[in-house]
C-alpha cells in the first residue's frame, strides 16, 4: 500500500496518484482546480471538537491519535475508512491531502500510520473481543 501525506497547499504532482481530501472543511483559498481532489472523504476527519481540542492542546499528540482512531469506529468513519482502502488497493499511490499547519501531526499523517499497521479497515469490536469469540468458536468445534 502506498500512501502518501502531503499539505494541499502545495503544488499537484504527477507522484500524487489518486488525491483524497480528508479535512471535514474545504482548505480556505483553494480552488477545487489548484486542489484537484480527486476524493474528498469528509467522514475521515475528527470531530470539530476533537479538532478543537487539539489545536489546544498540540502536545497531547498521543492521546488525540487514540480518541481519533476511536471516532473512526464510528459508522460513517469505518464506511469512509473502506472506501480509502479501496482506493489504495486500486491504485499504485494514493496522498492523503490536509490543510492543517503542522505537516508532522495530524489527521492524515495519523491516518496513513493506522493505514500501514492496519490490514483492514477498523471495527468497533475490536481485537480482544474478536479474538476471544474465536477461541470460543473453536472451543465449540
Amino acid at each position: 500500500m502506498n500512501v502518501a501525506v502531503k499539505r494541499v497547499y502545495e503544488p499537484v504532482s504527477e507522484d500524487d496518484g489518486v488525491r483524497v481530501l480528508v479535512d471535514r472543511l474545504w482548505p480556505r483559498g483553494v480552488t477545487e482546480e489548484a486542489a484537484a481532489v480527486q476524493h474528498w472523504l469528509r467522514d475521515l476527519a475528527p470531530s470539530n471538537e476533537l479538532r478543537r481540542w487539539f489545536h489546544a492542546n498540540p502536545a497531547a499528540w498521543a492521546r488525540f491519535r487514540h480518541r481519533y482512531l476511536k471516532e473512526l469506529t464510528s459508522p460513517k468513519a469505518a464506511a469512509a475508512f473502506e472506501k480509502l482502502h479501496e482506493l489504495a488497493s486500486d491504485n499504485a499511490k494514493v496522498t492523503l491531502l490536509y490543510a492543517s499547519h503542522n505537516e508532522k501531526r495530524n489527521n492524515a499523517t495519523a491516518l496513513k500510520e493506522h493505514m500501514e499497521g492496519a490490514p483492514k479497515p477498523p471495527s468497533g469490536v475490536g481485537n480482544g473481543k474478536a479474538a476471544r469469540q474465536g477461541i470460543r468458536k473453536a472451543l465449540r468445534k
